[in-house]
């Protein structure tokens, strides 16, 4: 934000929160949860940004429809019968698709099926708001148009969302439960992202409070359920927790608490790709790679179905489609 808008913006919090503090901590989870603009910034954004469209044309484009919003999806090898994989990919805030193109490319040239998201308010999905509700229902809503999945992957804000789709976290939502998950450069708590913004936004006491209750009121877990993890990292399954100690975005902290909290974790450390580089770095492709090979579909598994309420289209049926 600019210096004389946030200038404005802190002025603007401070005068209703005198009035209503309710009220201005309502206002300051809309400013919270407004996207950035879609636009790359910068000559070496313009050029990933435009790379990774190329890539995305050779994929079908599915608009999801949910409770709430829309989410564009991209899919590679789909519509063909046999068994094989099925894979999604959930970006961070302020990227999209093209971003994590590389790596669904990556996936795709596997023989696998590949699903990425445009989150609400990102990419070519309408809307200028994000919240966790809306990003674990897209994720809800890919899962019921295309089946379950082998594995889902996730960056930053995306990671964060998979796991508590995958722990079934948000009441009124169904859970998204693969057999693998891989979360890069992911926080494991939420707690932190508010009080820094609070602090920029110099929110009083009373006015930070009323922000952090609506977290409780919109997604219906309260922010100290975000925090205290609640199922969401340990999700008694195979987990590839992918991060760089010189991540200056989301401290390296959080992947050592998702390692610290049990179960089939483990963390790779891609060291010199800070937080954003590290999604098409070559090492973590490879990674990414073998470690969802460990969970390949066996050639006894019967097929699924995929469904868009006009056709039938046959798929391989995954471990997760069975317990789920």
């Amino acid at each position: 934000m600019p210096p004389f808008a946030l200038k404005v913006t802190r002025l603007g919090l401070s005068s209703l929160s005198r009035v209503s503090p309710r009220l201005a901590g309502r206002a300051a989870f809309k400013l919270f949860c407004l996207t950035p603009s879609r636009k790359p910034q910068g000559a070496k954004a313009k050029a990933a940004h435009a790379e990774g469209r190329a890539r995305l044309a050779a994929a079908e484009a599915i608009m999801l429809s949910f409770r709430g919003g829309q989410a564009m999806s991209y899919r590679f090898n789909g519509g063909a019968k046999g068994r094989r994989p099925r894979y999604l990919i959930v970006h961070g805030w302020g990227s999209g698709s093209e971003y994590m193109s590389e790596l669904a490319v990556f996936l795709a040239d596997t023989g696998a099926e590949v699903i990425t998201l445009d989150l609400p308010g990102h990419g070519r999905s309408p809307g200028r708001f994000l919240n966790l509700r809306l990003a674990v229902s897209a994720i809800a809503a890919a899962a019921q148009r295309f089946g379950a999945f082998d594995a889902t992957i996730g960056h930053s804000f995306g990671g964060a969302s998979i796991a508590l789709a995958a722990a079934g976290f948000l009441p009124g939502v169904e859970p998204v439960r693969p057999e693998r998950l891989v979360l890069i450069g992911a926080p494991s708590a939420m707690g932190w992202l508010f009080t820094d913004f609070g602090g920029l936004m110099r929110l009083d006491p009373a006015t930070q409070a009323a922000l952090e209750e609506e977290v409780g009121r919109v997604t219906g877990r309260s922010l100290e359920d975000y925090d205290t993890g609640r199922g969401a990292r340990d999700l008694g399954r195979p987990m590839l927790v992918v991060h760089a100690e010189d991540d200056k975005e989301v401290s390296a902290d959080h992947a050592r608490a998702y390692e610290r909290a049990g179960g089939e974790v483990r963390v790779l450390w891609a060291n010199g790709f800070g937080h954003r580089r590290i999604v098409s770095a070559a090492p973590v492709l490879a990674a990414i790679g073998e470690f969802l090979a460990e969970g390949q579909i066996s050639e006894t598994d019967e097929n699924t179905l995929e469904t868009d309420d006009e056709t039938v289209i046959s798929f391989a049926r995954t471990q997760a489609q069975r317990v789920s």
